[in-house]
């Protein structure tokens, strides 16, 4: 590791040199930028849970030094010689999140599925990430922030907002639609609040009814416990869309068994084992199972817009830089209600929430 140093092509960061290893102070040459890409000094850096997988190498992907963060706002400061003129300025205010770049000339990219690029560049995979005073990215992965999006609080948007945001445009889900949201966390809570105020029927499921209230408050019309049997029999056949976020093993035959005619099981939350499925419980209703992952650049934008239109914020809590491995161990001990934001500029130690 090696202590911060000003240079232009240096980014001063936080690396951790191994699993199970604390951040600390780590300089690096980010090399001279390129002709597509864009340089922003970071403001605020959400910590997502993927981050965690990587600080720990538990998909056996990490590169050591390795520097989380993929969630990140921030001032364009520097421009490379192509990327001018594509709608982006100098001093503008932008998020890049789980991915920075995509070979934008394949067919999904020319599709606008940039995000299912066969060469997408994760900005944590290969990469030094957003838990840095810089980070660049392809121009078209760093998304304007609209007026009416709160800047400080935003991070989360950019992974865990995309994740939950994109299905409801993807797999055409309605205003009339009854959905349902598996899991009451850092996924689940945007994916309440967006169901709400898309004008959908919402039922948060939840592992425990201590948290009714609070789904409640988030834009759930009603909360299920997921242990509860017969809970799970009053709502068979009535939900047309079901957002898995949790990353749990559950009752998947009275989960399938509550979806409508039609009605879609999709999986955001990595559920950590098979999911064993009866094929005649689908046959019999139509029914579809499904995935995906965050989302392009445009879904970003339309996501972004919705957010501004209907005032849909993150519920964060805020970490000063200095309280850096104190915000990821909040997030490891599953304390976090229900992001984590760093504020890469504050200095005070005090936590606050919004």
């Amino acid at each position: 590791m090696s202590a911060p140093v000003a240079a232009e092509n240096t980014f001063n960061a936080w690396a951790a040199a191994g699993p199970h290893q604390p951040l600390e102070a780590f300089a690096f040459d980010a090399g001279p930028i390129g002709d597509e890409e864009i340089e922003v000094a970071i403001d605020y850096c959400g910590v997502c849970h993927s981050d965690l997988s990587m600080l720990n190498n538990d998909w056996g992907i990490t590169q050591y030094p390795f520097v989380p963060g993929h969630e990140v706002v921030g001032k364009i400061v520097k421009m490379g010689n192509h990327a001018q003129n594509k709608g982006l300025k100098v001093g503008q205010i932008v998020g890049v999140g789980w991915n920075r770049g995509s070979c934008m000339h394949c067919h999904p990219c020319m599709s606008g599925d940039q995000h299912l690029c066969h060469d997408v560049e994760a900005t944590i995979i290969g990469h030094h990430g957003g838990f840095a005073d810089r980070i660049r990215s392809h121009w078209a992965w760093a998304i304007p922030l609209p007026e009416g999006v709160d800047i400080t609080s935003a991070g989360p948007l950019f992974c865990g907002g995309i994740t939950v945001f994109n299905p409801l445009l993807q797999f055409g889900v309605l205003p009339t639609h009854r959905v349902g949201v598996i899991g009451i966390g850092g996924l689940g809570h945007m994916a309440l609040r967006f169901l709400n105020a898309w004008g959908c029927e919402v039922t948060a499921f939840t592992s425990s009814l201590a948290k009714r209230d609070e789904a409640i408050s988030l834009g759930a019309h009603r909360v299920i416990a997921t242990r509860d049997s017969d809970e799970l029999k009053k709502i068979a056949g009535q939900l047309d869309f079901i957002m898995v976020t949790a990353n749990a093993t559950l009752d998947w035959d009275a989960i399938i068994g509550a979806l409508a005619p039609k009605g879609r099981l999709h999986f955001v939350g990595v559920v950590p084992e098979a999911v064993p499925l009866h094929v005649m419980a689908l046959i019999s209703k139509q029914a579809e199972v499904s995935g995906s992952p965050t989302g392009s650049p445009s879904r970003l934008a339309d996501m972004l817009a919705f957010c501004a239109r209907h005032d849909i914020t993150p519920q964060v809590e805020h970490f000063p830089l200095s309280k850096i491995n104190d915000a990821v161990e909040h997030l490891h001990e599953g304390k976090a209600r229900y992001r984590v934001v760093l504020d890469m500029n504050a200095q005070a130690t005090s936590l606050s929430k919004k």
